[in-house]
């Protein structure tokens, strides 16, 4: 086709461009403003409308981007190149201090004057992550900001075995001056390990003053954040009953399980105490144990009693298998009722972040691993823990739209890269102020906030 020039003077030429160009800039502000709802991509929802339709942001940091970063440093924050007095430990973690009193210096990994050699590198690596690793927007964690949240939006049920114990202290430590912890412990008290730990909001917190406090919020009763005991997420006898159903042949004298001591409470027990406590969210983690030394009818020693199950550690992560799909049945029904009675006045959303194993001749590694190094043998079921952390990510993850509030965060690998980071007394429980657990404090705090979006109900009347 050839355009003839015959006829155009430059005057008519320059209104044609002037005509188009207007038209174009007309036809690209309609589109941006009023554009139909099946081009907005910004306002992505859940594939299957549950009771709380949470408006689910683009991933900015999904959960395996935030995994894909790496430790750097040491990066010191004080002139000390060696620690000489355990109270030492706070500056080297970067803490004002911490607000429970649980075995305060064992958390710190600061109660066995042999390990002051770790200190300060151990506290002195930094998690660092970023677009190159698929991860955008994740904001700096600010104590003021989270407090804020949980005071607004709806406080933190932390419900876990022993690491998650050490996950509130930490957070405990993170938050503080801004919160204080309950209950009190002093050296060489009774306590018992099932006892509800909770944070509450400081009333000598600067803070007080700032925050816009709900209706119903009483400082001195509503928590910011609570830890449970509850290392099964189900209880024994919940166990027993579903491996019955599963296996209902069996001998006489059958037991599952041994005589080890392990805690636990019902999804009956808690998840009235997430509905009513006034929290938004509930981290779970579980995987430690489930043992063969627990589940004793799986141990090496034990004769095969029943049929149709595997032997050993593969019987147990199989009945993992069918105990966690019973779970996550029972506690998105039990969040669906919820929604009904309460009529979607308060969102909430389930975590399920993903256990961390230990790392044997863990005293012995002064600094982070670039890669993860998988040993030839693994003491406990720390080899397998991979494993069961795969079975519980498919039940909630296989069929999105089954558990549409129940979330699985694949955060476990900056703790697998840190052998140095381990308490004073054994190679599973990691220390507070390393970066690990306050890594996954901060990651929690961004996947609720950015991650699941704003579209929560405050507990603020706009």
């Amino acid at each position: 086709m050839v355009l003839s020039t015959t006829g155009f003077s430059a005057r008519s030429l320059t209104a044609k461009i002037l005509v188009l160009g207007t038209t174009f800039t007309l036809l690209l502000f309609l589109y941006i403003y009023a554009k139909p709802s099946f081009l907005n991509f910004t306002s992505l929802k859940s594939p299957e409308p549950s009771g709380f339709n949470f408006d689910i942001l683009p991933g900015r940091c999904p959960p395996r981007a935030y995994g894909n970063g790496r430790w750097e440093g040491p990066h010191y924050r004080t002139d000390a190149f060696i620690m000489t007095d355990k109270s030492q430990a706070l500056e080297f973690s970067g803490f004002e201090g911490c607000a429970s009193s649980r075995e305060f210096d064992w958390h710190l990994a600061s109660d066995n004057i042999w390990h002051y050699s770790r200190f300060p590198a151990a506290q002195s690596y930094r998690w660092t992550v970023g677009k190159k690793d698929g991860c955008e927007g994740l904001e700096e964690m600010n104590k003021e900001k989270v407090v804020r949240d949980m005071v607004e939006q709806g406080g933190w049920l932390l419900l876990g075995d022993s690491i998650t114990e050490g996950h509130f202290f930490s957070l405990s430590c993170s938050l503080y001056p801004h919160v204080i912890a309950t209950p009190t412990y002093t050296p060489n008290s009774y306590f018992d390990r099932a006892w509800p730990q909770n944070l509450y909001l400081n009333p000598d917190s600067p803070l007080v003053k700032k925050l816009s406090i709900p209706p119903g919020f009483d400082i001195t009763k509503t928590p910011l954040a609570t830890f449970r005991r509850v290392d099964l997420l189900l209880t024994q006898d919940e166990l027993v009953h579903l491996h019955e159903k599963l296996h209902p042949v069996t001998a006489a004298n059958f037991s599952l399980f041994s005589k080890e001591a392990a805690w636990s409470l019902s999804p009956k027990e808690y998840l009235p105490i997430f509905f009513e406590g006034g929290y938004s969210t509930m981290v779970v983690s579980t995987g430690g144990h489930w043992t063969t030394t627990l589940f004793g009818a799986y141990g090496e020693k034990s004769p095969a009693q029943f049929e149709g199950a595997k032997p050993g550690i593969d019987g147990v992560i199989d009945f993992f298998g069918h105990a966690m799909r019973s779970w996550a049945d029972e506690v998105q029904a039990a969040l669906l009722d919820a929604a009904r009675k309460d009529r979607g006045a308060r969102k909430r959303q389930v975590l399920v972040r993903a256990y961390l194993p230990g790392h044997d001749d863990c005293h012995n590694i002064k600094q982070p691993w670039a890669e993860i190094q998988t040993p030839e043998r693994a003491s406990y079921n720390w080899g397998s823990i991979w494993r069961y952390n795969e079975v519980f990510e498919n039940i909630i993850t296989d069929v999105p739209e089954k558990y549409p509030d129940l979330h699985y965060l694949a955060i476990e690998r900056p703790g697998r890269l840190r052998p140095d980071a381990h308490t004073t007394s054994d190679c599973l429980h990691i220390m507070t102020g390393a970066g690990v657990m306050e890594g996954w404090s901060h990651y929690i705090w961004h996947y609720v906030s950015k991650e699941l979006g704003r579209s929560r109900h405050s507990r603020i009347n706009p």
